[in-house]
């Protein structure tokens, strides 16, 4: 098995976000159906301003109130990131060291900057037991793939579109 060393070999490409006006109760949903640890939130201009984690859904549940929160009530502000080009190692550290479980790789790009790739625990645990190549090919820059901003430019249409219907 050739030995994979950096971030963008292993990262996924894609990253599902939501609005601020998301209720918490369809993030845990989508969390749970896609195996997701975190869904980074974006404004209505599609900019990233946070993200709701696992960590963070399970802090709201302890909420009497939970039920009836948002994306925007429970996120955390901004979003962890790393760079494309370091070593797994590193950016596992730096993930423990800042306590999160899932960083992004942020595209700009018209003054719009937006997660256009996630590395998360499950990545390294993958990375960590696969036998050969072949059981780590949906992941990393290689991936035959949609350009990161077609696709972050659909789930932002997206999101306008379910923010304000009355406007198609």
């Amino acid at each position: 098995m050739t030995e994979r060393v950096l971030v963008r070999d292993l990262m996924t490409v894609g990253v599902k976000t939501c609005t601020p006006a998301t209720p918490i109760v369809d993030l845990a949903r989508l969390m749970l159906e896609q195996d997701l640890e975190a869904i980074v939130v974006l404004d209505h201009d599609g900019h990233a301003v946070g993200v709701v984690s696992r960590d963070d859904l399970v802090r709201a549940y302890t909420r009497d109130d939970c039920r009836s929160l948002t994306a925007e009530a429970i996120m955390t502000d901004g979003v962890p990131q790393v760079p494309p080009d370091i070593p797994l190692a590193a950016a596992a550290q730096i993930m423990r060291d800042r306590g999160v479980r899932a960083v992004f790789l942020m595209h700009h790009a018209g003054g719009i900057a937006y997660p256009a790739a996630m590395l998360t625990y499950t990545h390294f645990l993958r990375h960590l037991c696969a036998q050969d190549d072949d059981e780590l090919s949906d992941l990393g820059i290689r991936r035959d793939r949609q350009p990161p901003l077609d696709s972050f430019k659909q789930r932002r249409d997206a999101a306008r579109r379910r923010s304000h219907p009355s406007e198609e």
